[in-house]
């Protein structure tokens, strides 16, 4: 389907969620192991939000892990989260996959982040949600 639509599989990236996942854990492995032959990059979603199991994360082929935006909301304030957060961080560069912050939304958050090793973000601290043509048109200004 990739070369159907001349698609570069190597720029696609496919974020799964863990109760994806849960539904049938070894034909999910198949599959995105199959996908990862191609060339597309792999993202675990809602880390650490459901059942996951550290058993099948090291069978996984995946590139980033994403923190869920329910640890990082307090993570100034909660030293809980600061603890989830960084133990997540730590993990996956153990296991040589990358991570990514969901729902950062304040320069005090990505800070943190930053000083802990976390260098991909996602949400509001660079800009709120936009249609398409407003976006480009911020990238000319």
């Amino acid at each position: 389907m990739v070369r159907n639509y001349d698609i570069y599989p190597t720029r696609l990236k496919l974020e799964l969620t863990e109760s994806l996942l849960l539904m049938d854990i070894e034909d999910a492995i198949t599959k995105v192991t199959s996908l990862n032959k191609i060339g597309i990059r792999l993202v675990l979603d809602d880390f650490e939000t459901g059942y996951s199991s550290l058993q099948y994360l090291k069978r996984l082929p995946l590139d980033q892990i994403k923190i869920d935006q329910s640890f990082i909301r307090d993570i100034k304030t909660d030293p809980d989260d600061r603890a989830i957060v960084t133990t997540i961080i730590n993990m996956s560069k153990s296991l040589n996959v990358g991570v990514i912050a969901e729902r950062v939304e304040t320069k005090a958050q990505k800070e943190f982040l930053m000083e802990q090793g976390c260098n991909h973000f996602q949400q509001y601290v660079f800009g709120k949600p936009m249609p398409s043509d407003r976006f480009v048109q911020s990238l000319q200004d």
